[in-house]
Formats: structure tokens, sequence, C-alpha cells
């Protein structure tokens, strides 16, 4: 049996930081307020956060994402409660995700300048501290599954005659990687959907239009200025999930289609190591696990690396702060891109400890988890659900009003307990 307690709910602009509000609703803050598990019982379970992307999520489409969100966390709780591990949990989130039409992931991604669809993913396991990565794939509908195995496989050790295995293939040689380990093709005509092919013609004739006009030195700084305003942020859908299991081991993943109209062969963050996700145990040198997601523009989260560096920084005291100051500190305000007017990109993170309640009868072990959100981009939707509860919760995060995407940045999160018996 598994007792949850938790709270959400923390928003603030950087613009302004002396207007930091704070709203959590009532918590549980006694371990003998929630009902305690058998001896018998063999506790299985965890929790799991999952994003939909950081960029522009319109109201007429809020009802799609946030169920598929709810979809993701319940097949992720669905492993989770038959006693899988937090790293094939998180993967059976991702395949949710990428298999809705809404999403810019595996099927229904952005369509390159040829008009094919090429995407990233990447997995990352904090216990064993594996990773696998796929870039600039066709013709896989889940390419996160790619990348587990990937994983995987790299687990088992050195390949014939002493051969070091990948963990990160792109383009064709992915492709047959994958088939030849048993991931069945996909064709590429049927990963796309009427909404990424009625965006790509779209996008197209704004090209074309844009060519035939001056192409002045003023007048293509204010059309590519028009161009990220209209097309920037609502195309960084990205999506990606973080996971922790009963025995405490956390695991990450993310999967994308890429930027809308993107050169072929372009690799975004969800490929690149300590980029798009990040995954690793406590041990001796860091008191919390922790795991991170990213979404938004993969050049501007490629040299942050900001998926390394939020991890790193939930190892402070105070998790909310440390989260405030990275998103800050090492993406807004980041000296690698000081030439970029508007830095866009999100993360959802997961940090964890172990700890132990005295009991009159017994010793209940427990996981606190805390779990955070930030975005710089308009809006963020993201889900998230313990194998206690009935149903996912789910919320679109969108900054604050009369703040400025890529200048501010909104912040909210939660904290659960997960309890289990001492055998």
């Amino acid at each position: 049996m598994i007792g949850l307690s938790c709270y959400a709910g923390v928003m603030e602009s950087l613009m302004n930081p002396a207007e930091e509000h704070q709203a959590s609703s009532p918590q549980t803050n006694s371990w003998s307020k929630i009902q305690e598990p058998s001896k018998n019982q063999n506790p299985k379970g965890g929790f799991v956060l999952v994003h939909a992307g950081a960029g522009y999520h319109s109201e007429s489409k809020a009802k799609e994402y946030k169920h598929v969100c709810k979809r993701a966390c319940q097949r992720a709780v669905d492993q989770l409660k038959a006693g899988a591990l937090a790293v094939e949990a998180v993967a059976a989130a991702l395949v949710e995700l990428e298999d809705s039409p809404f999403t810019n992931a595996g099927m229904g991604s952005n369509l390159n300048l040829s008009g094919e669809i090429e995407c990233d993913a990447s997995i990352m396991d904090g216990k064993s501290l594996h990773f696998g990565a796929v870039g600039a794939i066709s013709g896989i509908k889940n390419p996160v599954l790619v990348a587990n195995r990937l994983l995987s496989e790299a687990q088992k050790g050195k390949l014939s005659a002493g051969r070091i295995p990948p963990c990160f293939l792109v383009g064709r040689g992915a492709h047959d990687w994958a088939v030849s380990h048993g991931i069945p093709p996909c064709p590429s005509e049927k990963m796309a959907t009427k909404f990424s092919l009625s965006a790509y013609k779209r996008n197209k004739r704004k090209m074309e239009l844009a060519e035939k006009m001056d192409t002045g030195h003023n007048q293509t700084k204010k059309r590519r200025q028009s161009s990220e305003n209209e097309n920037g942020s609502g195309c960084l859908d990205t999506v990606g999930a973080v996971v922790v299991d009963l025995e405490g081991n956390v695991a990450a993943a993310v999967s994308s289609g890429g930027l809308a109209m993107k050169h072929p062969g372009r690799v975004g963050q969800a490929s690149h190591y300590g980029c798009g996700c990040w995954a690793e145990n406590a041990c001796n040198m860091n008191s919390y696990s922790t795991a991170v997601s990213t979404s938004g523009c993969g050049e501007h989260l490629i040299r942050t690396m900001l998926a390394r560096e939020c991890s790193a920084a939930m190892q402070s005291e105070d998790a909310h702060q440390a989260l405030l100051e990275a998103m800050q500190n090492k993406f807004i305000s980041s000296p690698f891109l000081t030439s970029e007017d508007r830095v866009l990109g999100g993360v959802i993170v997961l940090r964890c400890c172990r700890c132990v309640e005295a009991q009159p009868s017994q010793n209940i072990q427990g996981i606190l988890v805390e779990f955070l959100w930030s975005h710089t981009t308009e809006s963020m939707c993201v889900g998230y659900m313990s194998a206690q509860d009935s149903k996912a919760k789910t919320h679109i995060s969108r900054l604050p009003p009369g703040t400025v995407p890529g200048q501010s940045l909104a912040i909210e999160g939660g904290v659960c307990r997960l309890m289990g018996v001492v055998e």
C-alpha cells in the first residue's frame, strides 16, 4: 500500500520577483494519517510526472493535451503497479505521448524542409546511469523504444571482439539498428497527420512568400521577428516524463519531432546527453535522486545543457529556490545565450530521498518526492500521478499576465510521500 500527500502551486515572474505568490492546498504532514500497509504485502508503485511540451497551448486544444497527459501517467502507473522499474515505466509514458496526434513527437511530428518526419529521443536510467538516444530517425513510430533498447543492450556489456555498444545512433543507421532488433518500421506517410501536414503546407507558403519579398536587411529582420512571434513558441511541444519507483530508482525520457521546417538531419536537445533528460540515483556524493526532462528550443537547451544543470541544482536544500536560480542564471541569463532576444524552454524536475518513520507496531519506510515544472514559454502542459491515485492530475501552466515569453518564467510544483513497510 502506498500513501500520498500532495500540494501544488507556485508561480512567479522574474520580471518582478517581489510579487512572488504561493498557494498551497492542504497536505498531510503526519504519517499516522496515512493508511498503514500490511506486512504481508509487497508494495509496488511510485510516482510519474509528464509534460506535453513547453510552447503555446491554445484553450481550444487544452482538453486534448490534458487527456494525453492523463493517459501517459496511467500507462506509467500501470507499469509501476505491475512491479516495473522506473526506466520501464518512463518508456511506457513516452510511448503514449508519442502516439498522440496532438504532440510533436512520434506520430504527427513536425515535418522538415523536405516534408519528412525525423525524430529525436533519449532515455536515462538513474540506477545504472546508462543512456540511450536516437537522432533524426525516420520510419519508426516510437523513437523512445529504440533509445530504450540501446540503453538495455548497452547494459549487457561489450559486443563481439570487445566492441563498445552504441548509446546514440542517428539517421538511417538508427533505423536499420532498430529494425534488426525487432522494432517494426512504420512508413513515414503514416506518421504524418492532418494537423502536421496542414502546418507544413502553411509554413511552406509563408517561406515561399518571404522569398518573393524584398530581401533587404531591415525587412528580413522584421519578417524573422514576425515569424518568431507567430510560430516561435507554438512548435516547441516536445514531450517527456520523469519517474521514481518504490525502490527509489529514478528515470527520465524525452522525445521530439524537432522544430517545424528544420533542415534535414538537424538533431535537437532531445537526443543530446545532459540536454534533453537526466536521471541519477542518490549516492555518496548526492543526497537526492534526481530526474529531469526538458522541452523548448533545442539549440538553446543544447548550449546550456539544461537537464544536467537542473539536476545538479536539485542537491540544494530548497528545491524551489534552486530551480528558480538555475532557470534564471543557467538559462535565461546564460552567458552562452547572450545573443538571443528570447530564451525559450521548460523543464520538469523530480527529486526524492528515503526516510523512515517509527510507528508503534512497525517501521514505515517512505520516499519523499518533490516535483516541479518551470518554463519561459507562454505555457506548458503537465500531468502527475502516484500509484495510489485513481486518476492523474493535469495542469496547463501559463506565464503571469503582462510578462514576456523568453524573458520571464513560471514555476510550480508539489510534494508527495510514497510509503512501504520495512521488512
